[in-house]
């Protein structure tokens, strides 16, 4: 989720799933995903992030190939049918977010690895209350 938030420009989403990238797979491959280059993906890993962005940037571009890289990746037809459903899913939550113009708050951001907070340099400012 972390690719499909910051595809989307979503500050507040990226860092809140980069964080959790950063906790399962450490700090630089979160950093990596958030910045699209996905280093330290396993190829089924690099098939679900390349999917997320392409279906957030342009869902009416994927084409047959694009799902068969998902299908060559060991995924089956009903397991990408959910993980397209909860990208999408993803892009109305974070669009309803941006658009009443959450900010993302303060205490996600001071807890975060310095490498998640500097690839996210899109989207909304942290807020700038301080954390209680």
């Amino acid at each position: 989720m972390a690719a499909c938030a910051s595809a989307l420009g979503d500050a507040y989403c990226s860092l809140a799933w980069g964080g959790k990238l950063a906790g399962e797979a450490g700090d630089d491959v979160a950093a990596a995903v958030l910045g699209g280059t996905d280093a330290g993906l396993d190829p089924a890993e690099k098939a679900l992030a390349a999917w997320a962005r392409q279906v957030t940037r342009d869902p009416n571009g994927t084409r047959e190939p694009d799902v068969q890289v998902l299908r060559d990746a060991g995924f089956d037809d009903g397991q990408i049918f959910g993980i397209t459903l909860f990208v999408g899913l993803r892009i109305a939550f974070s669009t309803v977010n941006d658009a009443l113009g959450a900010l993302p708050d303060r205490a996600l951001a001071d807890g975060l690895p310095a490498a998640v907070r500097g690839a996210v340099g899109f989207g909304r400012p942290v807020d700038p209350t301080p954390a209680p």
